[in-house]
């Protein structure tokens, strides 16, 4: 029997807390020592810079809207639309994110790609 956690469901249930703006969940999702790198800035070291990103970002919920999602082992990458509210404005976010999972499937390392223009209006 194989006891291995499913990191396709483990980054799924993710991404409904992010969608629930349920921090702790989001934050049980980490190791003490993660790694969160949204790539057009510096990335966050740690559970408690992640946790005052996630804090100050999340609001009334994240939604993510999953399109396709691949693993192999311990990583996962998924294409999806995160739909982002702030300042009365929302956007509509496409990105691309790595998700590096432990063996026992916490995530060490969280890399989101994605165009930094919606935020900038530029």
């Amino acid at each position: 029997m194989n006891d291995a956690p499913n990191h396709d469901q483990i980054i799924r249930d993710f991404a409904a807390a992010w969608g629930a703006a349920d921090v702790d969940a989001i934050m049980a999702a980490f190791t003490a020592d993660a790694t969160y790198h949204n790539i057009p800035m510096d990335p966050l070291e740690g559970t408690e810079a992640i946790r005052g990103f996630i804090e100050g970002f999340i609001g009334d919920g994240v939604p993510f809207d999953i399109h396709h999602q691949v693993c192999n082992g311990n990583l996962v990458m998924n294409e999806r639309t995160d739909t982002i509210t702030f300042g009365g404005k929302t956007v509509s976010l496409p990105v691309m994110g790595v998700f590096e999972l432990t063996a026992d499937g916490q995530i060490s390392a969280w890399r989101d790609y994605f165009d930094m223009t919606a935020f900038t209006g530029g």
